[in-house]
């Protein structure tokens, strides 16, 4: 949580609260990953660099903290199992989509497909959302099993609808913007619906809350679209530049795209076309010349304003909390989202 936010002295109860949690968080997760089986063994070992800040853990802990559960007391173990299920989802997303971006680097470390291969990675990913699942079902509540088997559908639908548009030029923003929804907002969104439900919000907060997290998990897509464009690769602890090259459209170039008169635009089409044709990592050809033609439609300041836009509909959605610490929290780390560079 350090790692995300620069928090008041009035807020330090929470953080320590928090980071004391996701201690207990990252616990869980190697009692659930624990294989006897030497490979697998040495696979989650290996997925482990790839936590990182984890922020579906803290937001379902500041959640249900936001909702009633008591700070001065530590965090129940059914709230510690959910956040280390939604870490263990988001995990397997991270190892899949390094399948599929056939990236090199994450997290300024070697991907599990680089270094074990495809078959591994993507076998690997199956064991941690089946771990995921069989922590879930130890949940006295069953509401989390039945959320989170439609979330992974959701993942998996929005993952699929962008295989379906890749190498499409002509996509539209409510096209992406469902693809978004699927593949990252989904995940995010249940993190603060069950962290509400488990603070004991009725269904109105959880709703509230779902809204939020949802709100914020597009934004944070859309500022990884940016930086994917424009961050340092040693910041950003990633290969750069894999969307153009996998023939993905974001909404910088969609825009881009949609301002060009029909002659502009055929030229940008045949520029993107020869960029998203040269496949593998590291940014494309003549990368200064397409952020220096987004920058003349407007294309980042657009996309920065659409972000601020979702994170200011989300913090809206936080009116349904009573004022507190731990909304204060919540607030902050949408803020957190826009100022982000890795």
């Amino acid at each position: 949580m350090k790692q995300v936010l620069d928090i008041p002295a009035e807020l330090t109860g929470v953080q320590n609260w928090v980071l004391s949690g996701l201690v207990q968080v990252t616990d869980e997760i190697e009692r659930a990953l624990n294989s006897e089986v030497p490979a697998v063994a040495e696979l989650c070992k290996q997925v482990e660099q790839f936590r990182g800040k984890m922020l579906r853990p803290t937001l379902v802990l500041v959640s249900g903290a936001s909702c009633g559960i008591s700070i001065e007391e530590p965090p129940p173990a059914e709230l510690l199992r959910l956040a280390a299920v939604v870490e263990m989802v988001h995990m397997a997303t991270l190892v899949h989509d390094d399948v599929l971006d056939e990236a090199e680097i994450r997290r300024r470390a070697q991907t599990i497909n680089d270094k074990a291969g495809n078959e591994s990675a993507v076998l690997l990913g199956d064991y941690l959302i089946a771990a995921s699942f069989r922590l879930c079902a130890s949940l006295s509540d069953p509401e989390p099993s039945r959320l989170i088997g439609k979330v992974s559908m959701e993942l998996c639908e929005g993952e699929l609808l962008q295989l379906q548009n890749r190498d499409n030029l002509s996509i539209d923003e409510p096209t992406y913007y469902e693809i978004l929804e699927g593949k990252t907002a989904a995940l995010v969104g249940a993190c603060t619906r069950l962290g509400s439900r488990a603070g004991g919000g009725d269904e109105k907060v959880q709703n509230a809350m779902d809204s939020f997290g949802r709100a914020i998990g597009v934004a944070f897509q859309v500022q990884d679209d940016l930086l994917d464009l424009l961050g340092n690769e040693e910041v950003v602890g990633k290969s750069l530049g894999r969307d153009l090259k996998k023939g993905k459209l974001t909404l910088p170039l969609i825009h881009h795209l949609a301002s060009l008169q029909p002659e502009s635009r055929a030229a940008s089409l045949t520029f993107l076309e020869e960029a998203s044709e040269t496949r593998g990592n590291g940014a494309p050809a003549n990368t200064k010349q397409l952020i220096e033609a987004l920058r003349s439609t407007g294309s980042l300041d657009y996309s920065r304003a659409s972000a601020e836009s979702l994170i200011g509909r989300a913090k809206d959605a936080l009116t349904v909390l009573g004022i507190g610490p731990a909304r204060s929290v919540l607030e902050l780390l949408a803020d957190a989202v826009l100022t982000r560079d890795r």
